[in-house]
C-alpha cells in the first residue's frame, strides 16, 4: 500500500469516526433528555426511573445503524427533490428502526427477567403501545433537524456546514461573500 493510499485510508477512517461521534453525541443528548423527562414525570408519582445508561447504549447503537444505513443510501431517489423529502424520509426510516430496536430491547429485558415472550407481548399490548408511539414521535421530531443538517451537508458540502456553524463570520453574509451591512438609521 502506497503512502498516499494509506493516508487516504487513515483520513477516511478519521472522518467516519468523527461523524460517528457527532451522531452519538446528538442522539445521546436527545435520548438523555427523553429519559430525564420520563424520570421527572414518574417522580411526580413516586416512581424511580434511572435508565441513563440505556440512553447511551441506544445512542451508540443507533449512531452505528445510521452510519451503516448511509452506505445503502436511503432516500437516494429523493435527492433531486426539495430537501424536505429526503429529510422526512430518512427521519421516518430511522424512527422505524428505533421502534424495532425498542421492541428488541423489551424482548431482551423480558427474557432476562424470566418472562415468556407471549406474556411479555400481552403485557406490552396492555400498556405499551401508547408509550412506544409517544417515544417514537419524540424521536421522529428529534431526527428531522438531524437529517436536515446532514442533507444540507450533502448539498452544500460538509466543510461549508462546519464553517457556518463553527467559524466566525464577518459582516452579514452567511456564505462568506462581501455584502455590506445596510446603513443604520
Amino acid at each position: 500500500m502506497g503512502d498516499t493510499e494509506q493516508q487516504g485510508w487513515k483520513e477516511k477512517v478519521f472522518h467516519e469516526m468523527v461523524e460517528y461521534g457527532i451522531n452519538v453525541i446528538y442522539l445521546a443528548l436527545v435520548f438523555s433528555a427523553f429519559v430525564s423527562y420520563r424520570r421527572l414525570v414518574l417522580a411526580a408519582h413516586d416512581i424511580t426511573y434511572t435508565n441513563y445508561g440505556v440512553a447511551l447504549i441506544e445512542a451508540l447503537i443507533l449512531g452505528k445503524v445510521i452510519m451503516i444505513g448511509a452506505v445503502f443510501h436511503p432516500g437516494r431517489s429523493l435527492e433531486q427533490r426539495p430537501l424536505i423529502y429526503p429529510t422526512l424520509y430518512k427521519a421516518v426510516v430511522f424512527t422505524f428502526l428505533v421502534g424495532v430496536f425498542t421492541l428488541i430491547e423489551q424482548a431482551i429485558k423480558l427474557l432476562w427477567a424470566g418472562t415468556s415472550l407471549a406474556a411479555g407481548l400481552a403485557e406490552f399490548l396492555d400498556k405499551g403501545p401508547h408509550e412506544l408511539l409517544a417515544g417514537l414521535l419524540v424521536i421522529f421530531v428529534a431526527l428531522v433537524p438531524f437529517f436536515a443538517i446532514k442533507e444540507l451537508g450533502r448539498v452544500l458540502g460538509e466543510d461549508k456546514i462546519m464553517a457556518l456553524f463553527f467559524r466566525a463570520r464577518t459582516g452579514l453574509g452567511a456564505t462568506g461573500d462581501d455584502r455590506q451591512a445596510p446603513p443604520s438609521r
